[in-house]
Formats: structure tokens, C-alpha cells, sequence
């Protein structure tokens, strides 16, 4: 029970991160794309309790609420608008298998180097709930906004461009099919 007690949260962890790992995979080899979206939906809960044990509650709650709600309704409606029955003839793996597998191998070795050098890292204490900016305690929320505003607020302007634009050229490509 003692064990359970100690190393409940890191089991916690490994297990969530590994469903997230294996819904992940699920989500781009399945053929049937109702399935992916379920997976990919379990991939989205799983991320979400991985930031509730980390705890990040704002972030658990924005991936449930954004990702695990809107963007997955807005995918079962693309899935919905889209004829099933030419996906299902069209090859998935086609020419670009080999750098494919090349890629994921790159990807598996660089996740192995991580895994085993956070084996053998010192352990960090959990991060408190609440964070102290300029002496006064913020919430998690509050924090992340702070920090986003105050710290990060050119790379988080830059990536909205970046967004904007990939919105704007999505369209652009759907238009002319």
C-alpha cells in the first residue's frame, strides 16, 4: 500500500503518457477516420489528466473544454461532409513510406534518449498550485496569463500570425477544389 502511496502519481503519469503515446499512433494508422477521431479524442483526455497530475489545471481544463470539445466537433463534421467511401480507396502509405519509417525511427530514438536521460535525472519536486508574482500569490490561470502577457508576449503574437496565416491558406486550398 506504501508503494502505492510513493510512486502512485509516476505511475499515473507513465500510464496516461503511454495511452496518449499509443491513441496518437492510433490516430494516424487507422483507415476508418471516425475511429482516428476517437483516438484522437482519447488523446486529447489523456494529455488533459497528464496536466491535472502535473498540476496544471487550467491547461487539463482548456484541453477538455477546446480541444476535447470544439475541435473535435468540428472534425466529426468535416468527417461527416466527407465522402467515406473514396477515403477508403485511397492509399494512406503510398510512396512516402520509406521516409516515413525513417522518420519515426528518428522520432523513437530521440523519445528513448529523452526516456533514459529522465531515468537517470534528479526528481523535481511537483510545481506548487499557486505561483508568487510581484509578491502577490496568483492561481494557475492568472499565472499562465501573466506569463503569457508579460513574458511570452512576442512569441505568442508570432505563432497568432503563424495561425492566422495556415487559416487563411487552408481556405485558400479548399476553395480551389
Amino acid at each position: 500500500m506504501e508503494f502505492l502511496t510513493v510512486h502512485g502519481p509516476a505511475i499515473l503519469f507513465y500510464l496516461f503518457a503511454a495511452v496518449a503515446v499509443v491513441a496518437a499512433c492510433f490516430v494516424i494508422t487507422m483507415r476508418n477516420p471516425m475511429y482516428g477521431a476517437i483516438a484522437l479524442l482519447v488523446t486529447f483526455l489523456s494529455l488533459a489528466s497528464l496536466f491535472l497530475l502535473r498540476h496544471a489545471e487550467f491547461l487539463a481544463f482548456v484541453q477538455v473544454f477546446v480541444y476535447g470539445g470544439g475541435i473535435m466537433v468540428l472534425f466529426l463534421f468535416v468527417i461527416m461532409l466527407v465522402n467515406l467511401h473514396r477515403l477508403k480507396e485511397s492509399r494512406l502509405f503510398g510512396q512516402n513510406a520509406p521516409l516515413a519509417v525513417i522518420v519515426g525511427l528518428l522520432l523513437l530514438g530521440l523519445f528513448g534518449t529523452l526516456f533514459v536521460g529522465m531515468a537517470f535525472a534528479p526528481t523535481q519536486a511537483a510545481p506548487p498550485a499557486f505561483v508568487e508574482v510581484d509578491g502577490e500569490a496568483l492561481g494557475n490561470s492568472q499565472a499562465v496569463a501573466w506569463s503569457l502577457y508579460r513574458d511570452y508576449l512576442l512569441p505568442f503574437e508570432i505563432v497568432s500570425v503563424f495561425l492566422l496565416v495556415a487559416m487563411i491558406g487552408a481556405v485558400v486550398l479548399g476553395r480551389k477544389q
